[in-house]
């Protein structure tokens, strides 16, 4: 559910800044494909900055209608909350040995990959 949230927050203010653009709701008329491109841009992130922080500040405040609201205009009532990885280990990566050890991964797998069209 956190990727379809996570599109659906996405691809909604896209479609909003193209709907404000294509109707000319904010009184802009355009006849360039790229002077639309780079107005659709600009409303839709205008769309999502407004609407992300009236959610966020309705989080803050407690105001849940607002937020409710604010999550809905953005395509999905609340943001995505990704679970947070358990059982981690640390890696540190030698940029040297990785060198070494990538090449030989190469080599590793050249050679698989010769043995198997024999």
């Amino acid at each position: 559910m956190n990727v379809l949230a996570s599109l659906l927050r996405t691809v909604v203010p896209l479609l909003a800044g193209w709907i404000l653009t294509v109707t000319g709701a904010v009184g802009l008329e355009t006849d360039s494909v790229a002077l639309a491109g780079g107005i659709t841009a600009a409303l839709t992130v205008a769309y999502y900055i407004v609407f992300r922080v009236l959610e966020v500040l309705a989080a803050r405040i407690g105001w849940e209608p607002l937020r409710l609201i604010a999550g809905l205009l953005l395509g999905w009532a609340r943001p995505p909350a990704y679970d947070k990885p358990t059982n981690t280990v640390p890696v540190h990566l030698d940029a040297t040995a990785l060198g070494h050890d990538f090449t030989e991964a190469l080599r590793r797998a050249a050679h698989d990959v010769k043995g198997r069209r024999t």
